[in-house]
């Protein structure tokens, strides 16, 4: 008898079929990053996986491509994990290529997949303890007078909200970050409306937040998602409150941390999340070519480095 093969088909519901009570595939999250379909994979036995995914035009071309949203979504999976991407009938797509950004942690979408950066935890279960260094930072703010709270971010203060978005768009500004990473107050106010969020906030002495974080809770920890500092009180490096109450916080709810990692290798950021975590393991990300002859063609003159799609890279 013929095994069935695995195929995958485009559902245009905005990623409600991919809908779980984790941050990254929730309402929340797909309207906020404008999600498109859902990428429905079953395997012929009752088996299924359903990634939410962002459908765009390939310009200039009657093609169309997709990725996935922010942060790390993988899949709502029903009995389906680690798929072959080889063993997968992706003409039902009527996509070029996908790429999908997966789980911090297993279980994975699809087998294999490409190593990205180093990613940095705190995990409760372990030993925690920060360099020495930090800690002299933490105590002496709190001398001075700053004072670090946690609350769901649906509860936070509009001081405390506006506080939050300031210290992330001047971080944003001085680190030269793309355009992607300055959000809309859409976005923000989607962020804030989750239930899977929460703001960790240090005010100055004076009043006002120096520093700030939204952590999100999605399959089994919490995402240190977003942050950023004031300007006027970066001498004082209040982000390590901060990262402390953030801590305590993942410790009174049992669950790891996850940090995240640098914009670049060994940078300084990537330096100083490592210095507070006890733990590590490297993204992942598939790389999914659905129309090979169509990719190769739209991409001829740009395959010299790891850009994927590759017909996306910038020509040099």
């Amino acid at each position: 008898m013929r095994m069935m093969r695995t195929s995958a088909v485009l559902v245009p519901d905005q990623g409600a079929s991919a809908l779980s009570e984790d941050y990254f595939r929730s309402a929340h999250h797909l309207r906020a990053e404008r999600v498109t379909h859902t990428l429905l994979i079953e395997d012929g036995g009752g088996n299924a996986q359903r990634v939410p995914l962002i459908v765009r035009p390939i310009e200039g071309t009657p093609y169309r491509d997709a990725i996935s949203p922010y942060g790390f979504p993988g899949g709502a999976l029903v009995g389906l994990q680690e798929v072959s991407k080889e063993e997968v009938d992706w003409s039902g797509t009527e996509l070029v290529s996908i790429f999908v950004r997966d789980r911090v942690s297993g279980p994975r979408c699809f087998a294999g997949g490409t190593e990205r950066n180093e990613v940095f935890f705190i995990d409760p279960r372990l030993p925690v303890a920060f360099r020495e260094m930090h800690y002299r930072h933490i105590r002496r703010n709190l001398r001075l007078g700053f004072v670090s709270t946690a609350c769901e971010a649906r509860e936070a203060s509009r001081e405390d909200r506006e506080g939050f978005q300031e210290a992330y768009r001047q971080t944003m500004v001085r680190e030269g970050a793309s355009s992607r990473y300055f959000f809309s107050d859409v976005y923000f106010e989607e962020l804030f409306s989750s239930p899977y969020a929460w703001l960790v906030t240090t005010h100055a002495p004076q009043g006002g937040v120096a520093s700030a974080a939204l952590c999100v809770s999605s399959d089994g920890m919490l995402h240190y998602y977003l942050g950023g500092t004031v300007d006027a009180h970066l001498a004082r490096s209040p982000a390590k409150n901060v990262f402390g109450t953030l801590a305590e916080l993942c410790s009174r709810r049992g669950v790891p941390l996850h940090l995240g990692g640098g914009i670049r290798p060994g940078d300084s950021l990537e330096q100083f999340k490592r210095s507070l975590s006890n733990a590590s393991s490297r993204l992942h990300t598939h790389e999914l070519i659905c129309e090979p002859t169509v990719y190769a063609r739209l991409s001829e003159g740009r395959t010299g480095s790891d850009f994927f799609p590759a017909y996306r890279s910038p020509r040099s």
